[in-house]
């Protein structure tokens, strides 16, 4: 008996044979002088008329013989099909990592699928938000987040401010000039928020998701290995149809 996995080996390039070889029947099928011929033999009144050399033309193809060629192609391509499909109904894996399975008796068309799934989230995993390294992140317990301890910042404008270089006397105006000094008008105390992961917590996630991504793998494997029977449905599809 075959294993799965030599199954599925020959399944893709039996499928592109069998639709090089059914697409070229089709296309002969659709030029009907492939399948006439023609035999004229010219005889004259008399002796004395104007004699012409027979004329023939071959029948090239057989309708008949066209499709029963195309079955031939098909049945082949069926009956790999049924096997496999035949055979992933019944191969099964269990799913495991580090000695606890995830998923039992997974088919291997559900194996297929989590590695594809399995494949996606990855990718959404490692383009998730961290957390900024420069800053002392702790857990929010209210957001179920993070948060920072509050930083405080002060707000300042300019204000004037008049030096007097020179005392006012009785015969001379006071001498001053006018400068700007940065006056303090509030105080901030800033609190960042964020729902981003840690970058640790994030690779902790990757890890998870790889190694359940290598146990699908290696269940794949082992269900493709088991021994399958042999399923043959296309003789009997194309006697029930070209009888």
């Amino acid at each position: 008996m075959p294993k799965l996995n030599q199954i599925v080996a020959v399944e893709k390039g039996l499928k592109s044979r069998t639709a090089t070889a059914v697409t070229r029947i089709y296309h002969d099928l659709q030029k009907p002088a492939l399948f006439a011929g023609l035999s004229r033999k010219y005889t004259p009144i008399d002796d004395d008329g104007e004699k012409f050399p027979p004329e023939s033309t071959l029948v090239q193809k057989n309708v008949d013989e066209s499709l029963r060629t195309a079955a031939s192609e098909l049945t082949k391509l069926f009956d790999t099909v049924a096997t496999k499909e035949e055979g992933n109904r019944h191969t099964t894996a269990d799913v495991v990592v580090d000695g606890t399975v995830v998923v039992t008796g997974a088919s291997v068309p559900l194996l297929l699928f989590l590695e594809k799934q399995l494949a996606d989230i990855r990718t959404v995993i490692s383009k998730v938000p961290t957390l900024d390294p420069s800053e002392s992140w702790s857990p929010d317990d209210t957001s179920g987040g993070h948060r920072t301890q509050p930083v405080q910042t002060t707000r300042a404008r300019k204000a004037p401010r008049t030096l007097v270089r020179y005392e006012a006397t009785d015969k001379h105006p006071a001498q001053t000039e006018v400068y700007m000094v940065d006056e303090i008008v509030d105080h901030w105390a800033t609190t960042k928020f964020s729902g981003a992961l840690s970058p640790a917590r994030r690779d902790v996630l990757a890890a998870r998701v790889d190694a359940l991504s290598d146990a699908v793998k290696k269940a794949r494997e082992e269900a493709n290995s088991t021994e399958v029977n042999q399923v043959h449905v296309g003789e009997a599809v194309f006697q029930y149809l070209l009888r």
